[in-house]
């Protein structure tokens, strides 16, 4: 059966993570993949705006489907900037490459609960 709450959760992590590139977008800049055009900055504060909406779409019932999906489609599409998150690291400290290099199979899981969470949301 499933679970209303868990696309609430999925709605408070897109919308976390969207108040964290706000506040301290510093590190999310060093995440932007250098062939991107246009300054780091701007992609950090686009990316987070996105994960508000994403957030939003996912908590309305009505929105859920379309917005969950969008969300896993998200997921893939931010994990250029977690490879070069990781490739960065590879010069840092045993710790920063474990984390960094930790980071990037999680982004399965985040893709498999959006559709989840879409698929669950597809019946109502």
């Amino acid at each position: 059966m499933p679970r209303p709450s868990s696309a609430l959760l999925l709605a408070g992590l897109l919308a976390g993570s969207a108040v964290a590139h706000a506040a301290l977008p510093g590190p999310f800049d060093a995440m932007v993949p250098r062939s991107l055009p246009g300054r780091p900055r701007q992609w950090t504060y686009a990316s987070g705006v996105a994960e508000l909406a994403l957030a939003a779409g996912v908590a309305h019932p009505r929105t859920r489907r379309t917005a969950a999906l969008a969300a896993a489609v998200f997921f893939v599409g931010v994990l250029p900037a977690n490879v070069k998150m990781a490739a960065d690291a590879r010069h840092g400290s045993p710790a920063a490459r474990a984390a960094t290099l930790a980071r990037l199979p999680l982004q399965v899981p985040l893709v498999l609960w959006a559709r989840s969470v879409s698929r669950n949301a597809a019946g109502r």
